[in-house]
This record gives structure tokens, sequence and C-alpha cells, in this order.
């Protein structure tokens, strides 16, 4: 793909991402309703997050009818151009019922199936209208926040690491993932739970915190924003150098990824099956 057609997608996820968000923002403005539920009572979807990805599915549909789409509230559909934008309209739903300033539009465009062990991101856009900050990458193009060119933090040790992770929607998965935090917390500098995958992925990028994990994560959830890490100098992935999945995502700098990643292995053998649970 020549660098001008990537420069068009960028900007293509750019102007949706800011133009949905703007959107968010509004619904929010106004008061959030609870259209469902979907795998537990606590994973909730409002209007807001469907009106939403309409919008985003009709401008990117409008400007590029051959590709496909994948997002988290609508069915997907396939393309025949051999790209596929994959979509959370908001990401941090709990956080925008509740009015905390958490929340983000991720898109993201991908090269072949929409599966993140063998796709290819070629450009991403992260934007969280609350605090007017749009995140940005594109394949080999670097990480941006606005103007600024992102770098991951490096150099740092695990016990002074400040680290961001997130827990599912069920029960006992989440009692099982608090058992890995609680083991991991005396390790480290401190451990944030900010409630939304794709800033999680910015922080890193942005050198807000330094390492990310989580377990549970759909493709949405991480496309554009494991991008931005990348482009940002961090290492994303999972165990034995697998690409990130349901099954795991770790993002930070080679050298702390290396020293976190059999730490996790064991804890995750200690405290989880294989299911997640």
């Amino acid at each position: 793909m020549t660098s001008r057609a990537s420069a068009d997608l960028l900007t293509l996820a750019r102007e949706t991402a800011v133009t949905a968000g703007n959107l968010a923002k509004l619904r929010r403005s106004e008061g959030v309703e609870v259209a469902a539920s979907k795998s537990a009572p606590e994973d909730i979807v409002t209007h807001a997050d469907q009106e939403t990805e309409a919008l985003i599915r009709r401008l990117l549909t409008d400007a590029r009818p051959d590709d496909g789409f994948y997002g988290e509230e609508s069915e997907a559909t396939p393309g025949t151009s051999g790209l596929t934008w994959v979509v959370d309209p908001i990401d941090g739903t709990v956080n925008f019922l509740y009015g905390i300033p958490s929340y983000a539009v991720s898109i993201a465009v991908v090269e072949g199936d929409p599966d993140p062990t063998t796709w290819t991101t070629l450009a991403g856009a992260v934007y969280n209208p609350a605090a007017d900050e749009l995140f940005t990458a594109s394949a080999d193009g670097g990480s941006f926040l606005g103007d600024r060119r992102l770098r991951a933090n490096t150099g740092v040790p695990l016990s002074l690491a400040l680290a961001g992770t997130g827990f599912g929607y069920n029960a006992a998965r989440r009692q099982r993932q608090a058992q890995v935090v609680t083991a991991l917390v005396g390790q480290v500098r401190d451990i944030r739970r900010i409630g939304s995958a794709a800033l999680d992925l910015c922080a890193v990028a942005a050198g807000r915190l330094d390492l990310y994990y989580e377990r549970g994560l759909n493709p949405w959830d991480h496309a554009a924003g494991a991008l931005v890490a990348r482009e940002a100098g961090a290492r994303v992935g999972a165990f034995g150098g697998g690409r990130e999945s349901a099954d795991l995502l770790i993002a930070a700098a080679p050298d702390l990824y290396d020293t976190l990643e059999p730490i996790l292995e064991d804890l995750f053998a200690q405290f989880m099956n294989e299911d997640g649970h």
C-alpha cells in the first residue's frame, strides 16, 4: 500500500473518530440510558453506543464502500478490498454511563481477516472526547497525541513500574483476576484500573503507564490502541512471543515486557484456568 493510501486511511480514521466522539459527548451531556445487557448484567450497551456506531459505519461506508466493518454493537460485514474497519464506538461504556471522563472512540483499519492474531493494522485513532485527546498511529509512521510524537517509557525496573489492567464482567473471573493483582501489586510501583483498554494502551504509548496487561479483550477493544502502543516503541503481545488476543494482551517497553512476562505466566498458572476463570 502506498504512503498516500496509508495517509488517507489515517485521515479517515482520525476524522471519523472525532466526529463520533463529539456525538458521544453530546449524548453524555443529555443523559445516558442503558439499552441492553450483553454477556452479563454488568456488561451494558447504551443507546449512545448504538447511535455512535451507526454514525461511524455510515461515514466509513460512504468513504470506502468496498471495505469490511467489524464493530462491537452491530453485525460484522465483510468487504471485497481486503481491508476491515474494527470499531469500538465507546470503549469504557461503564465510565461513560457514570460520567467518568475516561472513555473513547476506537477506530482501526486492518489488512487481512479480522483476527488480531493474523491481521496487519494499517492505521488507528483513539479519541477521548471528554479530555479532547486524539491518539493516532499508522504502520511505520509513529504514534501521536495531537501533533506530539509519543514514546513509551524505557529503562523502568518492574519495582518502579506503574501498571494498568482491567477486569472481566463475569464475577468469578473478576475474583480470579483480583488474585493476580494482589500477587503483583507488591512487585510494582502501583496498579491502575482505568476502565478503557484503548486508553490504557495509549497511556503506555504516552508514558502515563509503564505497562498494561489484560485477559478477555475483544478485537475492537485493542485494535487501534495496540498500534498506538507499538508505534511508540512498546512491545505488544502475549506469552511465548504470541500475538495479542482474548487470551492475553501485554504492552510494555521490550525490556520491561521481558521481565513481566514470566511473572504473569506464573501468576496466571496459579490463579486462572485456561478459559480465564
